[in-house]
């Protein structure tokens, strides 16, 4: 007896956070349903949770163990943590990549510098036009972010009509990209939508969002009153700021030029494919630095505090032959991101050591958000008419919140975090099960799971230290000599006022002293006691509890 279709929806990343998106939809019997995934995305790590890594990806152990039923990819924009991970995991890239031109040319240049085939990312144009994939035909509809040429994902299935609304705001006049048309999603609303998965980014947010338009006026004028260097930093992604921002400075008379990779990357590829016109004339930054200072204006990276941006690199010195002076202007034409507030007040200050000028959004006069704000999503929700919504792409207080707007609309609504499959084949989502999600780290050039236990111990030596201790045993499994200690991230000496690694040779040589013949002769049995015992002295001396290294060697 055949199963019954189903239509799920499964975020694997993205859902109870913000960052790292990946979204699977299946259509077909339960188990063998086929699939496509929306968007493949990056976070990025922090010293607390993730020290020394590189970028932290969503794990996709789910889906590469179902890659034979896998359809296609479809990306909805060109954020990192939309896009950045699509070439880190080659064994999904068996079936073609799609993405209107902007992002395209983003992730072909990803592949390419992974050494990837990058002709598997197709070009495709935006809506009405359809991609068919398997059971799936998917549209992109143009729709306001931040970022050029974001779209929402019309997703037709013999199950009806699913709605994607990716990353959005409600923004009319958006300067560079394709403005929210509500004539649109009407029409698209009333050939009748099954379900509607919404970000839920701004749903806190009570009051309807602006425009980038409105921003124009206030950052010129704030422009015009510097007396030095003006810079001013942003999401390079932003290419509409970044255009405001680079047209403030040249009506003020000044020369602009752009510092950062990140920065003149998504620069090029604008012009490139035709998202940014009329950006004013740059400057190298060779060429800056005959410029006066009262006429040169650097857009620079490292709005989050990023430690290698430019920004940063400005806070600690000179980067690319320029620096900041005591009566330049720093502004930062951004929202901080939860969890990179300490890297931000850390550049604050010491560009105001400087004697620089730094001046921030909190006023809200020179940065708006790219995410639509409680009553845009209740206009969405109403535009659109579907007959469920499933909040994605948000913290998980955020989708509890989203689905208590839901539900003030008379729509079903459920919260469904990662690993969490919805069946949205009934007149109600409900929890067709769970799947194992988590996290995969980029630490160098290598990839890692969660489970190897490297960040663990990692964070372990970050907070307690470590101590290593080596020992020599004879042929008769005698100590040869005493054992001897060395420690990293410890204080040299502790209670005793002795030496701590005197201290813990002392210790660790009486009990070998002690030692009974089986216990010498059994190197596991050994370890354990000399683990024990550093971590009791070293407690009772500076109290902490070191990460211990003990290595045994034998002579044959």
């Amino acid at each position: 007896m055949s199963k019954k279709k189903r239509l799920i929806y499964l975020p694997l990343g993205g859902a109870g956070e913000v960052g790292m998106n990946a979204y699977v939809y299946g259509y077909g019997p339960e188990g063998a349903e086929r699939l496509i995934l929306v968007d493949l995305g990056v976070t990025f790590p922090d010293m607390d949770t993730s020290p020394g890594v590189d970028l932290i990806l969503p794990d996709m152990s789910w889906l590469i163990e179902r890659r034979d039923r896998l359809e296609a990819i479809f990306i909805s924009h060109a954020h990192e943590d939309h896009v950045g991970a699509v070439s880190r995991f080659p064994d999904l890239l068996d079936v073609p990549v799609y993405a209107r031109a902007f992002t395209a040319n983003i992730a072909r240049g990803k592949l390419k510098e992974a050494g990837l085939d990058e002709r598997i990312v197709r070009t495709v144009s935006p809506w009405p036009e359809m991609t068919e994939a398997g059971p799936f035909s998917v549209g992109f509809v143009p729709i306001s972010h931040s970022i050029p040429e974001t779209s929402a994902l019309v997703i037709d299935t013999p199950e009806g009509r699913l709605v994607h609304s990716g990353d959005f705001k409600i923004d009319h006049t958006p300067l560079v990209g394709e403005p929210f048309d509500e004539a649109v999603w009407e029409e698209i609303g009333k050939s009748g939508v099954r379900a509607l998965m919404c970000d839920s980014t701004n749903v806190f947010s009570p009051h309807a969002g602006r425009s980038e338009a409105e921003l124009e006026p206030q950052i010129e004028e704030l422009f015009k009153g510097a007396k030095g260097m003006v810079v001013a930093t942003t999401f390079a992604s932003n290419v509409a700021r970044v255009k405001t921002l680079a047209l403030a400075g040249e009506r003020t008379g000044r020369s602009i030029c752009l510092l950062g990779r990140a920065m003149r990357r998504m620069i090029e590829a604008s012009v490139e494919t035709g998202v940014l016109r009329d950006f004013p004339k740059v400057v190298s930054p060779e060429e800056a630095q005959g410029i006066a200072r009262e006429s040169l204006m650097l857009l620079v990276t490292g709005s989050q505090g990023e430690r290698r941006a430019a920004s940063a690199q400005l806070a600690r010195g000179k980067y690319n032959g320029l620096e900041m002076k005591e009566g330049d202007l720093f502004l930062f034409s951004s929202k901080t991101i939860p969890g990179n507030e300490r890297g931000v007040i850390r550049i604050m200050n010491q560009f105001s050591e400087m004697g620089v000028d730094v001046v921030d959004e909190n006023a809200g006069l020179y940065h708006v958000s790219g995410h639509a704000n409680r009553p845009d999503l209740a206009k969405m929700h109403a535009l659109v008419d579907p007959q469920m919504i499933i909040p994605m792409h948000g913290e998980h207080r955020m989708l509890r919140e989203h689905v208590k707007l839901i539900k003030e609309g008379r729509r079903e609504g459920i919260v469904a975090v990662n690993g969490t499959m919805v069946d949205l084949s009934g007149n109600a989502p409900s929890v067709a099960g769970f799947v194992e999600t988590g996290r995969t780290y980029v630490d160098g050039s290598v990839q890692i799971g969660a489970l190897d236990g490297i960040v663990r111990d990692r964070i372990r030596m970050a907070l307690n230290g470590h101590v290593v201790v080596t020992l020599i045993l004879d042929e008769a499994n005698e100590p040869l000599g005493e054992p001897w200690c060395e420690v990293m991230g410890l204080p040299e000496t502790g209670r005793s006022r002795a030496a701590l690694v005197e201290v813990l040779e002392n210790d660790l040589g009486q009990f070998l002293a002690r030692a009974g013949a089986k216990t010498l002769a059994d190197d596991d049995k050994l370890e354990q006691e000399m683990k024990r015992i550093v971590r009791k002295v070293a407690q009772d001396e500076i109290g902490k509890k070191p990460e211990v290294t003990v290595i045994t060697s034998r002579l044959a």
